[in-house]
């Protein structure tokens, strides 16, 4: 069975995948480092964890199977979970893959240097409509891809 992992702390599409999840009858864990208000629903089950660093991670990465999809934007997590063959994107849509992860872990190192060196300041652009939408679209097609893997390696009879 499909399950869908949150790494929750400050995920901006939670509400989403409760919404496809529910309409797919998927389980949904929400990992998180403190409380959170979940729908109430047997389907959903929030995680806390300690707030030891990389504790949500690892819960995460511990129970995941390469049935599964993870909903992160923290990469290195991302890197660890496509390690295990779970499929990974982030709330932006963006599908990690063995062919990306190098670049964007990359990426991440320069601008955590250039962040230190002072030459580069702000956060993440500001999370848009476009950017909702395309996480949409993009979880709703993961989730076929699986239940169409899942279907044709069932026994037929």
């Amino acid at each position: 069975m499909i399950q869908v992992y949150i790494d929750a702390d400050a995920c901006p599409v939670k509400d989403e995948v409760f919404r496809v999840a529910k309409r797919h009858g998927l389980k949904v864990f929400v990992v998180a480092n403190g409380r959170l208000s979940l729908p109430r629903d047997p389907l959903f089950e929030l995680v806390v964890v300690s707030g030891r660093f990389d504790a949500a991670d690892d819960w995460i990465v511990e129970r995941m199977t390469e049935w599964d999809i993870v909903v992160t934007s923290d990469i290195p997590l991302a890197d660890r979970c496509l390690k295990k063959q779970a499929r990974v994107l982030d709330p932006k849509g963006r599908v990690f893959t063995e062919d990306s992860i190098g670049d964007a872990m990359a990426s991440r190192e320069i601008s955590a240097f250039l962040r230190d060196m002072g030459e580069m300041g702000g956060g993440p652009k500001p999370y848009t409509p476009q950017d909702r939408s395309r996480f949409l679209n993009v979880l709703e097609n993961q989730i076929q891809a699986l239940l169409k893997l899942q279907r044709s390696i069932q026994p037929q009879g």
